[in-house]
């Protein structure tokens, strides 16, 4: 079929199959994502019949198995069967599971409580709260007139105004608005103000959640304890306690995965920024001497590591830090960064790798007068280790993974075979194609691996046989069981959830004892005894 029949905004085969070729697909859109992580169960908005409270999310069945299985795969590639080292060496990394709550004394030494802040900026008409590093402003280049603020990378509000006193966005540059002169702060218009000179200088805001302990709770400072901003600090302090009880010698790691609580003063962007979230940390103890040997190896290691996952290599990029962004006690940092959908075509931080010197340890040791130094009986010597840590989010992780994985594609209708085609968003289906939209996880991360239908539902011996299936395989996988309307629309249903694999117990299969199995992602279907349908399983969700 040639273009020219077609209606404007459908393209012909031959140029999806060229598209298929030579482009990446669209990333979806928060509002695409959203949706469908609502209607499918991976994800919801916390006390949502309560109206909801921002910055925190409940994750439904599917979304609960999603996180774990990308739990999973980090414990099993960085604590049970880590990399090998740069000389090809086994590297030895424990786990550890600290509390939540720590002793206050803990973020005092850590430098938590005096400076864990981020600027904070007021909008004293709407009463809304920005975080104001956040904040972007388009400045005048006169130097004269309003400035209009907007959150970074959502310029289009300040945009609209801009047109709407009917200038040009030519006649301003961009800059962030906590580089504005305190004296121009009065010429800015909020993102949610209907006139400028609302929002207030901006102000230091101590992100963590105060909480209170014991019997007297709440009645002084001496009840006060704080819930963790995150993962890290737990190793540190029981770093001693694994080097006297696990015999490890340096270079080796510490690992965690636990919930971290930041008073975030504007989350936002589904479960990208959020108040409370999941963290992967593992902190490795090396020698200074080799610490930068062990920074480059972990910052390659990690952008590997999540390629292996099945992401995209075009949609991670390395980002190494400017000497002004480092920490006053890093060396160096470099973030793995993802091209998620709402900053595309920019990327954002999914994980940082950080080359933190002994400045923890130090902090501790001096805190707490209980020494720190590693004591190497080979040579003789003590030293107190430097630390690189490679921290990502576990929840946002899960949005990566989300990301990656959502597919709008056109497929033959009925699944009668032919190419598959990449569909971009709005776009409509060739003739006899339709659309389909398709999770398409790796295996090993699915929140389903396989579904059991028998093709009739009323046909006594077909449900029993499959139910029996089905009781076998939900031993060794997480699996699904759906006997409801056509076999084509069960199909879909697994598609939109990503099972890579469906398993249809037919007429054939009472005679023969044989299955169909249907991969998701080509939709070709293989004809299986049930007798190999295990092994087979086992071979294609573990390759």
């Amino acid at each position: 079929m040639s273009c020219s029949c077609m209606l404007d905004r459908r393209l012909s085969i031959r140029q999806y199959g060229l598209l298929m070729q030579t482009d990446k697909k669209t990333p979806p859109s928060l509002e695409t994502l959203t949706g469908l992580c609502k209607r499918r169960g991976f994800i919801f908005q916390s006390s949502e019949i309560y109206n909801g409270l921002n910055g925190f999310w409940d994750f439904g069945p599917l979304g609960t198995e999603l996180k774990n299985n990308l739990r999973d795969a980090w414990w099993q590639d960085m604590v049970r069967n880590p990399p090998l080292g740069p000389d090809g060496e086994m590297l030895d990394i424990v786990g550890l599971d600290s509390a939540i709550i720590q002793n206050p004394l803990v973020w005092k030494a850590s430098g938590h409580l005096g400076g864990f802040n981020d600027p904070m900026a007021d909008c004293r008409e709407s009463k809304a709260r920005y975080r104001a590093d956040h904040l972007m402003v388009y400045l005048p280049t006169s130097g004269e007139g309003t400035a209009y603020a907007f959150l970074e990378g959502e310029p289009a509000v300040a945009e609209k105004r801009i047109r709407k006193a009917k200038s040009d966005t030519a006649n301003f540059s961009v800059v962030p608005f906590t580089d504005l002169p305190l004296d121009q702060i009065a010429t800015v218009w909020g993102p949610d103000a209907t006139k400028a000179g609302t929002l207030t200088e901006p102000r230091q805001f101590n992100l963590m959640f105060k909480t209170f302990i014991g019997a007297m709770s709440g009645e002084g400072e001496d009840n006060t304890a704080y819930l963790r901003p995150e993962t890290a600090q737990g190793i540190f302090i029981n770093y001693k306690n694994v080097v006297d009880t696990m015999r490890v010698k340096l270079p080796f790691g510490i690992a965690q995965v636990g919930k971290s609580f930041r008073n975030e003063v504007t989350p936002r962007n589904f479960i990208f920024r959020s108040r409370e979230f999941e963290q992967m940390e593992m902190e490795w103890f090396c020698h200074p001497d080799e610490a930068s040997k062990w920074y480059s190896f972990w910052v390659e290691a990690r952008l590997q590591w999540w390629a292996s996952l099945g992401v995209d290599m075009r949609n991670l990029r390395r980002r190494d830090h400017d000497e002004d962004e480092l920490a006053h006690y890093s060396t160096a940092c470099a973030d793995v960064e993802y091209q998620y959908g709402f900053t595309a075509p920019g990327f954002g931080e999914l994980e940082g790798i950080a080359h933190r010197g002994n400045f923890d340890l130090t902090q501790h040791q001096e805190a707490s007068g209980v020494k720190l130094e590693y004591f190497n009986q080979e040579t003789n010597e003590r030293v107190l280790p430097h630390v690189i840590e490679p921290a990502s989010g576990l929840t946002r992780g899960v949005l990566v993974l989300l990301n990656e994985a959502y597919t709008e594609e056109f497929v033959p209708k009925g699944d009668t075979g032919g190419d598959t085609l990449l569909a971009e968003p709005g776009s409509e289906a060739p003739e006899g194609y339709e659309k389909r939209i398709v999770l398409k996880f790796s295996p090993r991360l699915a929140p389903i691996k396989v579904a059991v239908f028998p093709l009739l539902k009323n046909r006594e011996e077909l449900v029993k046989k499959a139910k029996d299936i089905f009781a076998e395989l939900r031993k060794t996988w997480p699996a699904f069981y759906d006997q409801a309307g056509a076999i084509g629309r069960r199909y879909r249903r697994q598609d939109e959830i990503g099972t890579p694999f469906c398993v249809t117990i037919d007429f054939d299969s009472l005679e023969d004892d044989t299955v169909t199995v249907r991969d998701r992602d080509s939709m070709r279907q293989y004809r299986i005894p049930v007798s190999e349908l295990k092994s087979w399983l086992f071979e294609h969700i573990n390759e």
